[in-house]
């Protein structure tokens, strides 16, 4: 009977083993909630630059008169200063032309749209 109570529980190999284990699997959690986080956050860029990048590409497309070459500015959106650069080039076709429109938050892109207008109109 003592030799069974003596066999009772676990020995410190098998504690340390359990605890390394649960270690790995923690941290293992840990970076994966970081990197759902980074990635939340990146979505939510995107998204907010592309919202930014139709506004600019909307008030290209209703001005009267859109010359050609570079305009760029600023725009405040969801408590974020957005910097966005406008490009109004002709296109191989007469009559037509491009708006290219990127926006970045801080120097990376953020979004970017591609439109074309009569230029006329």
């Amino acid at each position: 009977m003592s030799e069974c109570s003596s066999r009772a529980g676990f020995t410190l190999i098998e504690c340390l083993v359990a605890l390394a284990v649960f270690g790995l699997a923690a941290m293992a959690l840990l970076n994966l909630s970081g990197e759902s986080t980074r990635s939340a956050a990146r979505v939510e860029t995107r998204t907010l630059g592309g919202i930014v990048a139709d506004n600019v590409a909307a008030e290209a497309m209703i001005a009267r008169d859109l010359p050609s070459g570079t305009a760029s500015g600023q725009a405040a959106l969801g408590g974020r200063d957005w910097r966005w650069v406008r490009v109004v080039s002709a296109t191989d076709m007469p009559g037509v032309g491009r708006i290219d429109v990127r926006v970045f938050a801080d120097e990376e892109q953020a979004a970017e749209r591609v439109l074309f207008r009569a230029a006329g109109a």
